[in-house]
């Protein structure tokens, strides 16, 4: 295993012991989505409020499920936090196209702008782990949809 990859390892490792954003929803959150990834168990239940400028001023999720989904729901959460519906959507397509990038790379402007979650690259490469990472933006697409917001429709770059 290389350097990289062992800090890479050990950055999702973190993710998942620390879970920034995991919480208690309240009851009066903008939106709420539940999901589940059946063919693990994984699920999220995952919380958001947008501000008036469109902005997210408060996510909330609580989950069980392996390490890579609950890192990966943590790097979410530090993305997002504050950022436009906009940004958002920038972040989502740029986290299904590394996902679905197979292990063949991806820019390295998306890596970059993904931040952390960029050490979620290498489970591109096994069909059964992308869905554990994307679980997250998956909850996050269908309480936006709730408020009115389509992050997953066209090019938002």
């Amino acid at each position: 295993m290389s350097s990289l990859e062992q800090l890479y390892q050990q950055v999702i490792l973190d993710h998942s012991r620390e879970r920034h954003g995991a919480g208690v929803l309240a009851e009066g959150v903008g939106a709420r989505s539940h999901q589940v990834n059946p063919t693990c168990g994984d699920e999220v239940t995952l919380g958001v409020c947008l501000d008036g400028d469109g902005k997210v001023s408060s996510l909330v999720w609580d989950g069980d499920g392996c390490s890579i989904s609950q890192a990966s729901l943590s790097m979410l959460s530090d993305l997002v936090d504050g950022r436009s519906t906009q940004d958002v959507a920038r972040l989502y397509a740029a986290m299904e196209q590394m996902m679905h990038s197979r292990g063949h790379g991806v820019p390295e402007e998306t890596l970059d702008e993904l931040g952390d979650a960029a050490s979620l690259e290498g489970t591109s490469q096994f069909p059964n782990r992308i869905k554990c990472a994307l679980l997250g933006w998956y909850a996050l697409r269908d309480a936006l949809a709730k408020l009115g917001t389509d992050i997953a429709g066209g090019d938002h770059r």
